[in-house]
């Protein structure tokens, strides 16, 4: 009956009556075996591991203790935790919380412990009296074992405290039940060429995805080079924070081997047609596939893959166009509605495809089309495609940089109400999405403006600085955060897709780092690009996320209307009055990417363009003369300079620039910094004035 819950019929027909108390069920919750998770557990000599198995039948309790694996060393504890004295025999001489002291257990001797169930049942107090003896002779020693459930109720906390020691901490040990969270985990390769290892690369990405569609299996840390730079960090943080233990993968065949019960079988695409690999990423999705070249087809055959596709030759001559549109023919209707990728981003001989495990998982249709006018027959087939999609959806991926525009790409989904979540390199999205939060995890911004107060600016230059292109681009794991009030634009529908994601962001901040709402909706959108009758619901849905996680700055940004600099940036009256009445709770608003020129202020909250955007090439200096340059011009103080920082400068570099100007500058938290300007405006209130 080990690992079971052994309960009479007398206890069953108590608790069907509710005459047991609450303690009893909750002490049920220790039953069964339970695993160390080393990473977040005292070190354990020479054994290395620990494994705590329960048997709860009432009050009595038995557990048994694990010291290692193949050499190990097993002490069990009968006890009845109501209080009375419990004598539990001595049979070995191992003292196993460090077993390289010289301290002896006593055999044939007896412990005595006293043991009550705490917390309504959910922890378990043993004091134990245990005899032992040391190069000075025998002595009893007190200790306290406490086993606690935590919130999360597939973790246990076990803490010993002794008498005798005075220094350092207590033993801790956290434990997980046995046999969950454990993954694999492998690192990538910086080698995304066609005639490289993009094949092996792309293989391994699939299985990735196939893998995690009945749990989060396969974990890849990317390069340093990878556009997100977090894959180590959030490793570290899935060891440490949500109790995950990996075992390194080392070669594409382990890989495979290692999860090949999961895939049902393989699909090859032909290297003479790239678009061929995009295709197979759809049927990847559909099949339970992964993707081969022709070279890795008797590495598939060996784990004992059946080929459910095979691409090569029938994609031969035909247009991007034409391959997408057999492709839609063949599987479009077997297609998720509610998220499409594409599948762009880098071109020609090179390929990164980091969240295609993400649209395997969803079974969405892959494509890179043009969404530039100009490109008829694949302009047709992205707003055809899109016309098909279900209200709101999803738009992942990225552009291709050889087709079209970022605004075009972004106009197109605007204009049927989609929201795009980018990049193609959005990495590990199978798995993340499929790890809880902690249970109990409050999303908690670091707002440094009281409600209520008034905050009165001085006559001075104040700047706010905004990084460029959300929290996973970028300066997040790089020098200098911290150091100065920063603000980071939160990808907010990974509240829903991915929460664990938020979790890692909202827990590593530092009390400068402060996070506002992007991108003009619940997602990135053109506002003056979507139906007028579409507008209002996607800002209450980006309302909405805001208020789940603690946000009280919300960032718009229209490119609909041409490019950064020569294009129309500027926002309508129109579209403000739909910020302004559906995010009543907003404290502020933000516009543009580059130098924006709407600006705006109601009832104390105003709406600021950005009036610089600091380039990643130009020099210190130059930035310094800039921004004195634009204090003058703009000389009616106090003067409110908003800055947006493009990724590529991390916070060490933003802080030696701000460094380097005049008392009559300062630099502030983005909330305090929208409230001083809420209270005197000097910008003066600008809207695109659009002929009829």
């Amino acid at each position: 009956m080990r690992g079971m819950v052994r309960t009479s019929g007398i206890l069953l027909t108590a608790l069907a009556w509710g005459l047991i108390p609450t303690v009893v069920r909750a002490a049920d919750g220790f039953a069964g075996r339970w695993e160390l998770v080393p990473q977040v557990s005292s070190e354990i000599s020479l054994y290395n591991a620990l494994s705590l198995e329960f048997v709860v039948d009432g009050d009595e309790v038995q557990i048994v203790h694990k010291w290692g694996t193949s050499r190990s060393f097993s002490d069990t504890f009968r006890i009845v935790a109501d209080g009375r004295e419990n004598w539990i025999p001595v049979a070995h001489r191992v003292w196993p919380t460090n077993v390289f002291m010289g301290i002896s257990m006593i055999p044939g001797a007896k412990r005595r412990a006293v043991a009550r169930w705490t917390e309504g049942g959910k922890a378990l107090q043993v004091e134990l009296e245990e005899p032992l003896r040391g190069s000075q002779g025998r002595r009893t020693v007190r200790g306290i074992h406490t086993y606690r459930l935590l919130d999360d109720p597939d973790i246990l906390e076990y803490t010993v405290r002794r008498e005798t020691r005075t220094r350092g901490s207590d033993f801790r040990y956290i434990l997980k039940r046995a046999g969950t969270r454990r993954a694999f985990m492998m690192r990538l390769e910086d080698d995304w060429r066609l005639d490289g290892k993009l094949p092996t690369q792309a293989m391994l990405i699939s299985l990735q995805g196939v893998a995690n569609k009945s749990g989060p299996r396969l974990y890849f840390i990317y390069p340093e080079s990878w556009d997100f730079r977090y894959t180590p960090h959030v490793y570290d943080f899935l060891m440490k924070r949500r109790y995950y233990t990996f075992t390194e993968l080392k070669s594409p065949a382990q890989a495979l081997d290692s999860l090949k019960q999961y895939v049902r079988g393989y699909v090859v695409w032909d290297k003479n047609v790239r678009a061929s690999l995009i295709v197979a990423f759809t049927v990847a999705g559909l099949e339970d596939a992964i993707v081969v070249s022709e070279d890795l087809i008797p590495m598939a055959e060996a784990a004992g893959l059946r080929q459910v596709a095979d691409l090569r030759g029938k994609l031969v001559g035909k247009t991007d166009a034409e391959i997408y549109t057999w492709a839609y023919e063949q599987y479009w209707p077997r297609c998720s509605k509610d998220f499409i990728i594409w599948m762009g981003g880098e071109y020609g001989n090179v390929m990164k495809p980091g969240v295609a495990d993400w649209g395997i998982l969803k079974s969405a249709f892959f494509n890179d089309l043009s969404c530039r006018k100009s490109d008829t027959a694949e302009y047709a087939l992205a707003r055809k495609l899109l016309s098909e999609m279900n209200p709101h959806s999803m738009v992942m991926g990225w552009h291709s940089y050889k087709k079209d525009l970022e605004r075009e790409f972004v106009t197109l989904t605007s204009n049927f109400g989609h929201r795009v979540e980018g990049l193609h390199t959005l990495p590990n999205f199978s798995f993340v999405s499929q790890v809880p939060p902690t249970p109990g995890f409050r999303f908690l911004n670091n707002h440094r403006a009281e409600p209520g107060k008034r905050y009165v600016p001085k006559k001075k230059v104040y700047i706010a600085c905004v990084q460029t292109d959300g929290i996973g681009l970028g300066a997040w794991t790089r020098p200098g955060r911290g150091e100065i009030p920063y603000a980071w634009e939160v990808p907010m529908n990974f509240l829903w897709m991915a929460p664990m994601m938020l979790e890692y962001f909202y827990t590593d901040a530092k009390p400068n780092d402060y996070f506002i709402g992007c991108l003009s909706g619940p997602g990135y959108m053109y506002p003056k690009a979507v139906p007028p009758a579409l507008l209002p619901k996607l800002v209450d849905m980006a309302y909405e996320l805001m208020q789940k996680l603690d946000l009280r700055v919300f960032e718009i940004m229209d490119y609909s209307e041409g490019a950064t600099v020569e294009g129309n940036t500027e926002l309508t009256r129109q579209v403000v009055d739909v910020y302004y009445e559906r995010m009543p709770g907003a404290i502020g608003f933000l516009n543009g990417y580059a130098p924006a020129f709407t600006f705006a202020c109601r009832d104390g909250r105003p709406l600021i363009s950005y009036d610089y955007y600091l380039s990643p090439t130009r020099t210190e200096e130059e930035v310094v003369a800039d921004l004195y340059e634009l204090a003058a011009i703009n000389s009616k103080r106090p003067y409110f300079l908003l800055v947006h920082v493009r990724e590529y400068s991390d916070v060490a570099r933003v802080k030696s620039i701000l460094d380097k100007l005049g008392p009559e500058f300062e630099v502030v938290p983005l909330d305090i910094f929208l409230k001083m300007a809420g209270t005197q405006p000097t910008f003066e209130e600008r809207y695109l004035e659009k002929q009829p």
